[in-house]
C-alpha cells in the first residue's frame, strides 16, 4: 500500500477497526475464562503493539493497571525470549510481579503475529486467576516465594506446540487446576482471535505491516497529550495520603513537576515497604500513578504507548510502592488503587475545582477458603471444597457539581460478580448486599455509597478467609469543606469486629459482615440543595449524627 495516498480520515478509520479488533480479542477472553474474576468481573486487560513491542491500541474493556503495565510488560518479553527465538506460533507467558502486572495472581500472556512470514507485532492480555497455590490471594506472607508458583517469562507454546510439562507444572501447584490451567489456555485463545482479527483488517485496507498505521496514531496521541500538558500552570504540586496499611498506617507522598512535554510524579517520602503483602511493584505502581494523571488531565485521548509517554512516575527503591524482589506483593491492588486519589490530590492543587473528593479507592476483595466440616457435623454428601473469590467496591468520592457513584469501583472499574454466579462455583450463601445507610460523606455534593456484604458457608461446612481491606482507620476524605466518608468495618453477625487484613476463621454458624467505606464530600453540606438534603436524609444516604 503507498502511504502517501493515505488521508487522515482513512487512517483514523484503520484506527478504529483496530480498537474493535483488540475489543473483539478482550470479549474472547470473557467468553472462555473459567473464573468468576474474568468471565464474570472483566478484571483482565488485552491490546495490540508493534514490533517493537509498543502497545499501539487497547481494548475498552479491561482495568488501569492490567492495561498500562502490560503496555510496559511486552517489552520484557521480547528482551527475555530473545529476537532469534521468536516464531510464528509462538505464545509466551509469565506471572512475574515485576516484569508483568504486580503479582503472582495475574497471568500475562503475549503472541507474536506474522503475515506471509514476517513479524508484523505482538498481541497481550492479562487475567487475574482464582489460585496460584502458596498461601493464597491473601496479605500474610513475608517473601513472594510464600505467595505461590512463579512463572518467569517462557514459553507456553513454541511454534504451535503446547508446553505439556508447564501446564503439568500448573496443575499440580495449584488448587483449583482447572480453573487456572483452563484460563491460562482462555488468555492463549483470545491473542489468537485477536491475529485472526487482525489478518482480516490487513487483508482488507491491503496493509503489509503495522509502522505506518502506528506512526499516525502515535503522533497525534503524543501531539494531542503534550498540548494538554503545555497548557497547564508549571510548578510542583504535592500531596500526602495516610491509609491504613499492616499493622501500622501507610503514608503516600507524591509531588507533580509539570514541565512544559511532560508531568513528572515523585513518590519520594512515601512509607517504606511492609513485612506482609502489600507492597506494590513499581511496574504497578506507575500504572495506576498515570491514569491518575491522565485521567484528570488528558481522559478522552485514547491510551497507547504514546500518550502515556509525557507521564513519568519515579519512586524510591526503599519505598512501598517501589518493592524490590522479593517481597511479598500479593495484595498490591490495596495500594496501588489508592495511588490515583494521591495522585489526584495534588492534581486539585494545580486545578481547583476539578477533581472528586477521596473515595473508597482499594477494592474490597473477598477471597474465602470453603471446607466441609468433619466427623459427625460432616455433610452427608461429603461437602465441597472450593476457593471463591468475590470482588466489592465502596463509595467514590463526591464530585465538584455532582454526587459520588455509590458502590463503584474507582479506579479499577471491574464489576461485582454477581451473587448467583459466586454461589454457583462454591458452598456459600449471600445474605445481604446492598447499599450502606449512612455511609456517603455530608457535602454540598454527597459521597457515594458504600455497601454492606453478609456471606456465609453452607450448612455443613466452616470457611476462612482472606481480608485485604482499606479505609478502616483512616476513612476517604472530603474536599473542600466535604465531610469524610464512613470508614469500613469487618466484623461477624454476633458483633465480633475482626481484622482488616490477614487470614481468619468464620466458624460454622456465624456470618461474616462487611461494611464497606463510602466517598468524601465535596463542598460544605449547608450549601446543599434543600431537595437533594431531604432526600439524603429520608433515605439515610447520610449519617444522621
Amino acid at each position: 500500500m503507498k502511504t502517501n495516498a493515505l488521508s487522515d480520515v482513512h487512517m483514523q478509520i484503520m484506527w478504529n477497526r483496530l480498537i474493535s479488533v483488540v475489543e473483539e480479542q478482550a470479549i474472547t477472553l470473557i467468553r472462555t475464562a473459567f473464573s468468576t474474576s474474568v468471565r464474570e468481573s472483566g478484571d483482565l486487560s488485552a491490546g495490540v503493539f508493534n514490533r517493537g513491542g509498543l502497545m499501539i491500541a487497547q481494548a475498552v474493556t479491561g482495568t488501569p493497571g492490567h492495561v498500562n503495565a502490560m503496555a510496559e510488560a511486552v517489552g520484557h518479553f521480547i528482551r527475555d525470549i530473545g529476537p532469534e527465538n521468536i516464531f510464528e506460533g509462538d505464545v509466551y507467558i509469565t506471572n512475574d510481579p515485576w516484569k508483568g502486572t504486580g503479582h503472582l495472581h495475574d497471568f500475562t500472556v503475549v503472541s507474536p503475529s506474522f503475515r506471509n512470514g514476517a513479524l508484523v507485532g505482538y498481541f497481550a492480555c492479562t487475567a487475574h486467576v482464582v489460585d496460584v497455590g502458596g498461601r493464597g490471594f491473601g496479605p500474610d506472607a513475608n517473601e513472594v516465594y510464600e505467595e505461590g508458583i512463579f512463572v518467569p517469562i517462557m514459553k507456553f507454546a513454541e511454534r504451535g506446540k503446547v508446553n505439556t510439562d508447564l501446564v503439568n507444572i500448573l496443575h499440580n501447584n495449584v488448587r483449583e487446576s482447572h480453573q487456572v490451567v483452563g484460563d491460562v489456555y482462555s488468555l492463549a485463545a483470545c491473542n489468537e482471535i485477536g491475529h485472526r482479527r487482525l489478518m482480516d483488517m490487513m487483508e482488507e485496507f491491503e496493509l503489509d505491516d503495522l509502522e505506518t498505521l502506528g506512526e499516525f496514531i502515535f503522533k497525534r496521541s503524543y501531539d494531542a497529550t503534550i498540548e494538554r500538558i503545555a497548557a497547564l500552570p508549571k510548578g510542583s504540586y504535592s500531596n500526602t495520603m495516610r491509609v491504613d496499611g499492616y499493622g501500622s498506617p501507610i503514608d503516600i507522598a507524591v509531588r507533580l513537576d509539570v514541565e512544559g512535554d511532560h508531568i513528572l510524579a515523585d513518590f519520594d517520602g512515601t512509607s517504606p515497604p511492609s513485612p506482609k503483602g502489600i507492597n506494590c511493584p513499581i511496574i504497578y505502581s506507575a500504572a495506576y500513578a498515570c491514569y491518575g494523571m491522565k485521567v484528570a488531565i488528558a481522559p478522552d485521548i485514547p491510551n497507547n504507548h504514546y500518550s502515556l509517554l509525557p507521564f513519568r512516575v519515579v519512586a524510591p527503591k526503599d519505598c512501598i510502592l517501589n518493592a524490590q524482589y522479593p517481597a511479598p506483593v500479593s495484595v498490591r491492588h490495596v495500594l496501588g488503587h489508592l495511588v490515583p486519589d494521591a495522585v489526584l490530590g495534588a492534581v486539585h492543587k494545580m486545578l481547583p475545582g476539578k477533581i472528586p473528593a477521596e473515595g473508597a479507592g482499594a477494592l474490597w476483595n473477598l477471597h474465602v477458603s470453603v471446607r466441609p466440616l468433619q466427623g459427625e457435623k460432616a455433610p452427608a454428601d461429603g461437602g465441597q471444597r472450593a476457593e471463591v473469590l468475590l470482588f466489592n467496591s465502596g463509595g467514590s468520592g463526591a464530585r465538584p457539581t455532582l454526587d459520588g457513584m455509590s458502590a463503584t469501583a474507582f479506579p479499577s472499574g471491574v464489576h461485582s460478580m454477581s451473587i448467583e454466579a459466586t454461589e454457583h462455583v462454591g458452598p456459600v450463601i449471600f445474605w445481604r448486599k446492598e447499599l450502606r445507610d449512612g455511609s456517603g460523606g455530608a457535602g454540598q455534593f454527597r459521597g457515594g455509597l458504600g455497601q454492606v456484604v453478609e456471606i456465609s458457608p453452607t450448612e455443613g461446612h466452616e470457611m476462612h478467609f482472606n481480608a485485604m481491606f482499606d479505609r478502616v482507620d483512616h476513612p476517604p476524605r472530603g474536599r473542600e469543606g466535604g465531610e469524610n466518608g464512613a470508614a469500613g468495618a469487618v466484623l461477624l453477625d454476633d458483633g465480633t469486629r475482626l481484622a482488616s487484613k490477614g487470614r481468619q476463621h468464620v466458624p460454622a454458624g456465624r456470618r461474616l459482615i462487611l461494611e464497606l467505606p463510602g466517598g468524601g464530600g465535596y463542598g460544605p453540606a449547608d450549601k446543599r440543595d434543600a431537595a437533594s438534603a431531604e432526600r439524603d436524609t429520608a433515605f439515610d444516604y447520610v449519617s444522621s449524627k
